[in-house]
């Protein structure tokens, strides 16, 4: 129904309200809508901002975007983790159409006696503004506004210049004399915790951790020592010292025996071969159960614990699949798809098979197989993990993600659900709108400038219901620009996924420059870890200056030392004159940091030419330059609206804080 004046078009809103909006503690929220109405009299609009407990935490009025678009906005900041909800109000503004009437009248030298009625009409609307507040002097100062619109006995500019003053107007903008108010719907928005938003995350196996292989010609993958809880207990140092937020497992169940995978995804294993973490299942137990060679309930606690003390959370991965001989197989047979032949239906992505996994059906028996489902995702947020990384969340229907992710949110308000669907657009946009927390992205395949920023720009217009995650790399991408561009592409998708997105993440390898396909132009690593053991010397590539890990722990420093990176919706591109070259800016919403970012995306040649920056983005004045100190290479420039770059594959990235001249 419409109502008494035009408000429609309100921003953000997920299927007309159906789905709540989403936003995390402490991040400016955009909310706009479209108001306007009949005539030439003045509307304004405001936001009602509700917590989750129902209480108004705001009365924010909205600006006019102008261009004629009768279009307004403003920002809120939720400030607790919950449901929040908010709603527009539209109203006329007499004082709104009283300023503009006067001072046109008066600049067109109309008399006293002309102006008779507006100046009663303008001391009215300072009587009321003056009955509304609170504060006793700003009482008085509305009535002494309205008082001098009333001395006959003066002239109309002395009669009209408190009421004109800027400190009358904004009395009267912080306190409107509202008409004919006009109520959208009430909407709501869900607000995760901060780590929703902001957060680096390092992936490892912990079975590859302190394993050992023979070595033997005739049997190299053979481990002679399985890794255990207690060494990737020892490594989370290492995370730590990256200065990493979250550390992610693949799943720690114990792997299937039938059908087991070997090295390279290989069909003939051999009985010592450790199968694929993600064919989850075996006589040793299922989902709700750990490898018996990663260790016991006990050091999984540990591992927790020692995670907790160095400040990291743990991810873990949620993988809704299982081996062949897992022990949902025989005993719920009907969660299943059986064929015709009477086998169950295993895993496949043609030309891809995954003989080793078995998907479960989610339409033969949905009542037992949800209550499962929410049981082990329940059990294991009850061991401490705050965090589920979900694999392959598109080949499960989209009505028990947002039930499952509900039924947990009731239980543990604070968990977060990370969805690895790399899969069409509207799945991946549709799974974010239901409930999850983060999606992993197609920045791994945007390498190209132009198509990071219009990827960046898409992901920023999306950001009211979806935050990105930017892997570069994972144990099942090795992306071809890695392939081919060697140490320096690494670096440069270091800095493009710390600094582009407010959380990004590395799986182990990465800053080792692991970079060999199985085959040419495949994605799959050779002697991928899916299928084996890797064990690697992180310590001693650092010591040979093998290693990106200095890198990385110089982004991640400055990642924390810079709120303005804690934020998505802020992410801002600037032009440059080489196409190889790319700009952006993120400008903190609460303080004056700013980062600037120049980046290569050719990990080959040098690259050089102008770069023009929007100036306003970065909160510059256009007349007083400033000065771009970077945080890489300590060197400071003195830079303005357009400058001169040359990056070159051993120092591809500039980044930029911004000091403004004053």
């Amino acid at each position: 129904m419409v109502g008494r004046l035009g408000l429609n078009s309100v921003h953000p809103v997920i299927e007309h309200g159906a789905l709540p909006a989403y936003a995390a503690v402490g991040e400016h929220v955009v909310v706009e809508a479209t108001v306007f109405r009949e005539g030439h009299d003045a509307v304004a609009a405001s936001v009602v901002w509700r917590s989750p407990k129902g209480k108004a935490a705001g009365f924010n009025r909205l600006s006019p975007l102008g261009g004629g678009t009768d279009r307004w906005r403003t920002e809120v900041v939720p400030t607790s983790p919950g449901l929040w909800s908010f709603q527009i109000e539209a109203w006329s503004d007499p004082l709104g159409t009283w300023y503009h009437a006067i001072e046109v009248k008066v600049d067109a030298g109309q008399s006293a006696d002309e102006l008779a009625n507006d100046l009663e009409t303008g001391a009215q609307l300072f009587e009321r503004v003056a009955a509304q507040v609170r504060n006793k002097a700003d009482a008085k100062l509305a009535l002494a506004a309205a008082a001098d619109l009333r001395r006959t006995e003066a002239d109309v500019p002395l009669r009209i210049t408190r009421a004109l003053s800027h400190e009358v107007r904004d009395l009267a903008y912080r306190n409107p004399v509202r008409e004919l108010l006009t109520n959208s719907p009430s909407y709501e928005i869900w607000v995760d915790r901060a780590r929703a938003l902001y957060g680096s995350w390092y992936e490892f196996f912990p079975r590859s951790i302190g394993a050992e292989l023979s070595g033997d010609p005739a049997d190299p993958t053979r481990p002679v020592r399985h890794g255990t809880f207690a060494d990737a207990t020892q490594h989370l140092d290492y995370v730590h010292d990256l200065g990493f937020d979250v550390v992610y497992l693949p799943p720690i169940h114990p792997i299937g025996k039938v059908n087991r995978k070997g090295p390279n995804n290989t069909l003939n294993a051999k009985p010592t071969d450790t199968g694929s973490p993600w064919a989850i299942g075996s006589d040793e137990g299922g989902h709700d159960a750990i490898h018996p060679e990663l260790g016991t309930e006990a050091d999984f606690a540990a591992f927790v614990a020692r995670a907790r003390e160095l400040e990291l959370e743990v991810a873990l991965d949620l993988a809704l699949q299982c081996a062949p001989d897992h022990p949902w197989v025989a005993k719920h047979p009907e969660w299943f798809t059986t064929l015709p032949d009477g086998s169950i239906a295993y895993a496949e992505n043609p030309p891809k098979k995954y003989q080793d996994i078995y998907p479960l059906n989610f339409d033969n028996d949905p009542k037992a197989l949800y209550a499962e489902a929410l049981r082990v995702t329940l059990l294991w947020a009850g061991r401490g993990v705050r965090i589920f990384r979900v694999d392959n969340p598109h080949t499960k229907p989209l009505d028990f993600w947002q039930w499952l992710i509900a039924a947990v949110k009731k239980k543990y308000p604070d968990v977060l659900f990370l969805a690895e669907a790399f899969t069409r657009p509207a799945m991946m946009h549709e799974l974010a709108r239901i409930g999850f927390t983060q999606s992993y992205t197609y920045f791994t395949w945007r390498n190209a400038a132009w198509e990071l920023q219009q990827y960046g720009e898409e992901l920023v217009g999306a950001a009211h219901y979806m935050i990105p995650n930017f892997f570069p790399n994972t144990p099942d991408i090795l992306n071809e620009f890695l392939v081919q561009g060697g140490r320096p592409a690494f670096a440069i998708r270091a800095v493009l996924a710390s600094m582009m997105s407010p959380t990004y993440g590395i799986y182990s390898g990465f800053e080792l420059f692991e970079n060999t396909p199985v085959r040419p132009g495949s994605e799959e690593y050779l002697n991928s870890e899916k299928y084996q053991l890797r064990p690697r010397d992180y310590y001693g590539a650092i010591d040979s200056g093998n290693s990106l890990a200095p890198l990385i722990k110089r982004l991640n420093e400055i990642r924390r030392s810079h709120p303005s990176l804690h934020h998505l919706r802020n992410l801002r591109f600037h032009y440059s004159e080489n196409d190889s070259i790319l700009v952006f800016s993120k400008k903190d919403p609460d303080s004056d940091d700013t980062i600037l970012v120049v980046c290569s995306t050719d990990p080959h040649n040098t690259r050089e030419g102008w770069v023009h920056l929007r100036l306003d983005e970065l909160g510059v004045d256009w007349s007083s330059g400033f000065t771009a100190s970077d945080l890489l290479s300590g060197a400071n420039y003195e830079w303005g609206e357009h400058n001169f770059v040359r990056l070159d594959p051993q120092q591809p990235a500039h980044i930029f804080a911004i000091h403004r001249h004053h």
